[in-house]
């Protein structure tokens, strides 16, 4: 499946390939390797800001490793690698242990977090690292090693934000996140229920993410791969997208020449991959390169140094688990734009981003709340000056909110759609969710024509500048009123949303 994987019955790296990784081949043999302290090779980097890209070989681009790349399990480290159970092909397929009214069957996806070695050389299964938001001396690859996750002496953290990996979705009931029995909000908790990412859709994202990490640091050695967005921020459905944030230097690149440059020597390289198809070059605000792991059939969004994005992915999802009602209004938002065609901002309307801060920041401005600003109650936990690899632990312990308000997932769904027909002053006001209130709109460019302003609560840019034509803006307008006329109607979901259908799409 992968070039370099373990699942090709063979090591993830060869002997050969870490040999020739070894920084020392790089210069010539008189030159003694102690002149280079180990510490001197840890902290060295390359200064991406003052290197001429267009005229430099790649080669020399490249960083010095931060040392040895191996990954050693110290139980086996004489023994040969051994063949993997190939459990992809085996094509079996089973249901998850509760079911909804539409739950349907899903195709199995051997999981990357528990490959087991073969049966038949007794070894114990391993699992990868947590390498989504990799840790300051971790390792620069993504190799198995044995995992911590299930280990007793783990100890279980005491915020309301579950763990990255190794855990399931916690279960919540219908009675937990609505008040009532009406049917629209059984009909949201259901869809919530069913559509949902699973563990193992978000396995398979870290799986692919782990080894095109392995790729690109054939080009740049010292960058690293980040999963981001709402794979890992608790707004993900069965049908997400992934977003990936290749990190080349710790400063700010420039988006307009040197990220465009980089992700252009990744699409090169994404071209000879197998397992890779499609690759395309998106030269945005923040160019992006578009691809498919034809394994998997996720479609991938790479970005190079956007930061930002990784650090409100774990403010998003901290939003997510405070209060249990976030999640399944969030989700029902986004599968109604996606269905009212609201929600491409390559088309001029919606963000996924920008809807959920709008209802962030909706549930933010109720007469009793349903969750706070977290940024300015726990301004320490989110700090945009954070290091990157502490950003993830940063809302470790925040505890969940306990908020007065009582209403059912329909009420507020009912009363986010009606916010902004007929309440928001789109003309004069900003989302901010940073400050859980509307403020003026500013004064910048940024800003100046642009109809709908939502505040970015890192950068403070604006998330929803893609809508910067009056049509969209009188159509997105046009469909909040008459979705919330509809809905307040005739209290069922499926006069805005196929509910069915919906859920067959996941």
């Amino acid at each position: 499946m992968f070039p370099n994987s373990s699942l090709l019955d063979r090591c993830p790296y060869p002997p050969k390939q870490q040999q020739s990784n070894d920084c020392f081949t790089r210069f010539p043999v008189n030159l003694a390797p102690v002149l280079f302290p180990t510490q001197q090779l840890i902290e060295s980097e390359y200064n991406f800001m003052n290197a001429n890209f267009h005229h430099t070989p790649l080669n020399v681009l490249c960083q010095f490793p931060t040392g040895p790349v191996h990954n050693v399990n110290p139980s086996h480290r004489n023994s040969p690698c051994s063949p993997t159970v190939p459990t992809i092909s085996q094509g079996r397929k089973r249901r998850s242990d509760e079911h909804s009214p539409y739950d349907i069957k899903r195709q199995r996806f051997s999981s990357p977090h528990a490959l087991h070695l073969s049966s038949a050389t007794g070894s114990p299964s391993i699992a990868f690292n947590n390498a989504a938001v990799p840790l300051q001396n971790e390792s620069r690859n993504s190799t198995p090693s044995p995992s911590t996750v299930a280990s007793p002496h783990t100890p279980k953290p005491s915020g309301c934000v579950p763990p990255l990996y190794g855990f399931q979705n916690r279960n919540i009931s219908s009675n937990q996140v609505s008040s009532g029995k009406d049917k629209l909000s059984q009909q949201i908790f259901d869809l919530f229920h069913t559509c949902q990412q699973q563990q193992d859709d978000l396995e398979k994202k870290e799986f692919c993410r782990a080894q095109l990490q392995r790729e690109i640091q054939t080009l740049f050695p010292t960058s690293r791969v980040y999963l981001a967005g709402s794979s890992l921020n608790g707004f993900g459905t069965r049908s997400s997208d992934a977003d990936l944030c290749l990190v080349v230097q710790n400063g700010p690149v420039n988006q307009k020449s040197d990220a465009v440059y980089i992700l252009s020597l990744v699409q090169q390289l994404f071209y000879r991959l197998p397992y890779i198809e499609r690759p395309h070059l998106i030269r945005a605000k923040v160019p992006i390169l578009k691809f498919r792991d034809k394994v998997s059939g996720v479609e991938f969004d790479l970005n190079v140094n956007n930061v930002v994005g990784i650090r409100n992915t774990f403010l998003l999802r901290t939003y997510a688990y405070v209060e249990k009602r976030v999640r399944p209004i969030i989700l029902v938002v986004k599968k109604w734009a996606r269905h009212r065609g609201i929600n491409d901002a390559s088309r001029g309307t919606l963000s996924s981003y920008s809807l959920v801060l709008m209802v962030l920041h909706y549930l933010q401005t109720l007469s009793k709340p349903v969750i706070p600003s977290l940024q300015k109650e726990y301004p320490e936990s989110f700090n945009p000056t954070m290091q990157l690899h502490l950003v993830h632990e940063g809302p470790s312990n925040i505890p969940p909110y306990i908020s007065k308000n009582g209403s059912t997932l329909g009420e507020l769904f009912q009363g986010f759609l009606k916010y902004y027909a007929t309440v928001f002053n789109w003309e004069k006001l900003m989302i901010s969710v940073r400050e859980a209130k509307a403020l003026p709109r500013p004064d910048g460019a940024e800003w100046k024509n642009k109809y709908i302003c939502v505040e970015e609560p890192f950068d403070r840019s604006n998330t929803a500048r893609a809508v910067h034509e009056k049509v969209k803006f009188d159509a997105i307008k046009a469909e909040f009123m008459e979705s919330w006329q509809k809905l307040r109607a005739k209290k069922d979901l499926n006069v805005i949303l196929p509910v069915r259908a919906t859920i067959q799409k996941r």
